[in-house]
């Protein structure tokens, strides 16, 4: 693991340093370390924020802060108890890491939100993220899919969740959601089941078990897959920190996939994020009766989301033109899908129940009877149809035909 300790002088005696002097490292590392004081700061997605800072970099946001200056007074109040080089060594001592853009490891497609609008009071691209486990983030969500819905949700929704899970796993696309109850732990576990890869964004710290029921999954997850937040190591979750969260997990993914969402669900809002982004939005139908798949409905009837009922729906949306893809819901080639048009035209022909003779089935099929009978022979031969002493009917293991 890289080694992200860095030193700095404490201000005062009371630890909160503020990241004021800079002992060791160069600009590299002081932007890492004013990245991750302002991921302590500055809420996440703060819109007044994103206005008041208006593009200033990182570390120039960093210094203006620490001088007061006019207009950020807001934000100051936070500093004296931010100490970016401790929040660095609790992640290690975690098994985490803090990125910024610019490292090997940052996922670009984050970077869509510096200009995708704002939602639900949320906006604007992360300082940095706070990465817990050993795969690597842009790696894993070079093809990765999101699946979100709701914390109480059915039987039906947490089954649909998990077989779609672990079928993208088998298709090699990492399974993105947010670690929650309901749909979002029945996708982690669906990937983890089939051996693939799973990231949960968090909108609380990597070092935060929530929900804590959820505390062996979060860390089953880290083991092979990650779990990250925009957050430092010890922060809890809020209201407005789940919003933000969403804006990470729909940016960060080629498409969102909503499995039984409310008409207010925050899976509605992750999936308004994933339109603001460019990203595919997919939605898997639920019973018609249903309050649970209501928003799923929603999406497909008044957002142009695409229906969802297989794997290869969600692969086909993800994936540039469909490469890749394998219509699994499509039915079977039969032997009946194989035949010319005359063998075809006469087995249309041919009665299910009543057998006809060959004279009547060729005034059927439009044919000839020298044709007709030549392709009653083949039919027959391939044990699709059955002479009888009154005339041809299907074999009982035939596919259905016409009605004639």
């Amino acid at each position: 693991m890289t080694n992200y300790a860095l030193t700095i002088d404490a201000v005062g005696s009371g630890g909160g340093s503020g990241g004021d002097e800079l002992i060791a490292g160069g600009n590299g590392d002081r932007e890492r370390l004013a990245r991750a004081g302002l991921s302590r700061v500055v809420e996440p997605g703060d819109i007044a924020a994103l206005k008041a800072f208006d593009g200033m970099p990182a570390l120039e946001i960093w210094d203006r802060l620490r001088q007061r200056s006019r207009g950020l007074e807001r934000w100051s109040t936070r500093l004296a108890e931010v100490d970016p080089q401790r929040d660095l060594e609790r992640a290690a001592a975690a098994g985490a890491r803090f990125i910024i853009p610019g490292d090997d490891e940052w996922p670009d497609a984050v970077d869509v939100l510096a200009d995708a609008g704002q939602l639900s009071r949320r906006a604007g691209a992360p300082f940095g993220l706070w990465v817990r486990g050993r795969a690597h983030l842009r790696h894993a969500l070079k093809r990765s899919a999101s699946l979100v819905g709701a914390r109480a949700c059915s039987s039906y929704g947490e089954h649909v969740a998990a077989e779609l899970s672990a079928g993208l796993a088998d298709t090699g696309v990492t399974v993105v959601s947010g670690g929650a109850f309901g749909i979002d732990a029945a996708a982690h576990r669906g990937a983890i089941a089939a051996s693939g890869l799973t990231i949960a964004f968090l909108a609380c710290g990597v070092d935060v078990s929530y929900p804590k029921r959820n505390s062996a999954l979060l860390s089953r997850i880290a083991e092979d897959g990650l779990v990250v937040a925009e957050l430092p190591p010890g922060c809890s979750p809020t209201k407005l920190r789940f919003l933000a969260r969403n804006r990470l997990i729909a940016a960060s993914t080629q498409g969102t996939v909503v499995i039984e969402a409310a008409i207010r669900s925050g899976a509605l809002n992750t999936a308004g994020w994933a339109e603001q982004c460019g990203r595919a939005v997919l939605a898997v139908p639920g019973p018609v009766t249903s309050r649970m798949s209501a928003g799923s409905h929603l999406l497909v009837r008044e957002r142009n989301a695409v229906l969802a009922t297989s794997v290869a729906d969600i692969v086909e949306a993800i994936s540039p033109f469909g490469a890749g893809l394998t219509r699994s819901q499509r039915a079977p080639e039969t032997l009946a899908d194989t035949l010319d048009a005359d063998l075809q035209r006469t087995l249309d022909a041919v009665p299910v129940n009543h057998p006809a003779p060959a004279t009547r089935i060729a005034v059927t099929a439009g044919l000839d009877l020298p044709t007709t009978e030549q392709s009653l022979e083949a039919l027959a031969a391939l044990t699709l149809i059955t002479q009888t002493p009154t005339g041809w009917r299907l074999s009982p293991t035939s596919p259905p035909q016409s009605p004639t």
